[in-house]
């Protein structure tokens, strides 16, 4: 009984030590902004085939289907625990008083342009959403935060969170239903995704925001729904990982410059693409056997969503993706707590150091 008693107590301390979750918000809010990566429930508001409100997604969320493109939690739903926040709520459904610790107005299918994603249905673009956040700041905060001075410095301690980009190429510059491709040559239409982007951060710091992090695109050419569909020698096509290199090499630019030009702004690149190619090269470094294949039985010979219904892998713990787009909860864990405490994963600074300036 001694013995169970101290490793009970140990485990606890243990946990605390180690755990990056704090008990007390350490920042007032995480406002999310993006694609399906990071949507908690938007699109199930919306006319779409981008909609995932069915197992065995959710299959490890306390809630279960929640609209989630995953298994469980997403990076904006780590990062909310890391900074002792609820989950940021979907825009389409929150719940009035929710507003005051953040709202997600990311949706699957949508990326940087405006055309993104409208060939499988409705889905907020990157506008929409800041039109949604303008409105957030507009007509919902000033009912829980009457003093004008205390709502500035609510939405400037604030952190914004950006995860967005890759339907720009996954189902627009790479879609053979787009002209995009004949349009533009690969640098040209990365700088395109660069000035839209731009503005858009603009438009927010503009609001007030000041802190704010936007992941780069991760390595789509080792996504099951390109590796199923491209030839490729390897594990990943390795042209598509090019298209995705000329936008990641620019947005660490822009954003270092808009810190410079843009007074009080503290810009953060997320590390997204590394960080996953890592875990896809060195899987047994972060406790994942299949960095290959998705967890779920997925549709069109496992080049889409998860079949609805259908169980999935045994452990999910152990893949990396769960169907031919997404990410398990496993995978986004690992980008999230890198991002959140490790300056080399979130540059210049890690979350954490946002948090205090």
């Amino acid at each position: 009984m001694g013995m169970t008693r101290v490793f009970l107590i140990f485990s606890v301390v243990f946990f605390y030590v180690l755990s990056p979750i704090y008990t007390l918000p350490i920042a007032p809010a995480l406002y999310v902004f993006g694609d399906s990566l990071v949507d908690s429930g938007n699109n199930n508001k919306l006319m779409t085939l981008a909609k995932v409100n069915y197992r065995p997604y959710g299959a490890d969320f306390p809630k279960g289907s929640t609209g989630r493109f995953t298994n469980g939690r997403t990076v904006a739903d780590f990062i909310a625990e890391y900074l002792g926040l609820p989950y940021s709520p979907p825009f389409l459904s929150r719940d009035g008083p929710r507003s005051l610790t953040g709202i997600n107005y990311a949706s699957g299918s949508c990326g940087i342009m405006p055309e993104t994603g409208k060939n499988v249905g409705g889905c907020i673009s990157l506008w929409e959403q800041i039109n949604f956040f303008q409105a957030t700041l507009e007509r919902d905060l000033p009912k829980e935060i009457s003093n004008p001075t205390q709502l500035s410095e609510h939405i400037s301690k604030s952190i914004y969170l950006f995860s967005i980009g890759s339907n720009d190429y996954l189902v627009n510059y790479l879609s053979p239903m787009s002209d995009t491709r004949k349009l533009y040559q690969p640098e040209p239409f990365a700088q395109l995704l660069i000035d839209r982007l731009s503005e858009q951060l603009k438009r927010v710091y503009n609001l007030g925001a000041r802190k704010i992090v936007v992941f780069n695109v991760g390595p789509i050419g080792c996504i099951p729904a390109i590796t199923r569909t491209h030839a490729h020698v390897g594990d990943c096509d390795e042209n598509s990982n090019q298209l995705v290199t000329y936008f990641n090499d620019r947005l660490n630019a822009m954003l270092t410059s808009l810190t410079t030009s843009l007074p009080g702004s503290k810009f953060v690149l997320g590390h997204a693409n590394s960080l996953a190619n890592d875990a896809i090269k060195n899987p047994s470094k972060y406790g994942l056997t299949n960095v290959n294949n998705p967890c779920c039985p997925s549709m069109a010979n496992g080049t889409a969503t998860c079949i609805p219904n259908v169980n999935p892998c045994v452990d999910s713990r152990k893949h990396f993706f769960w169907d031919a787009y997404h990410l398990t909860e496993a995978a986004y864990s690992i980008i999230a707590s890198r991002c959140f405490s490790d300056k080399s994963a979130c540059t210049p600074m890690s979350i954490q150091e946002l948090v205090k300036m």
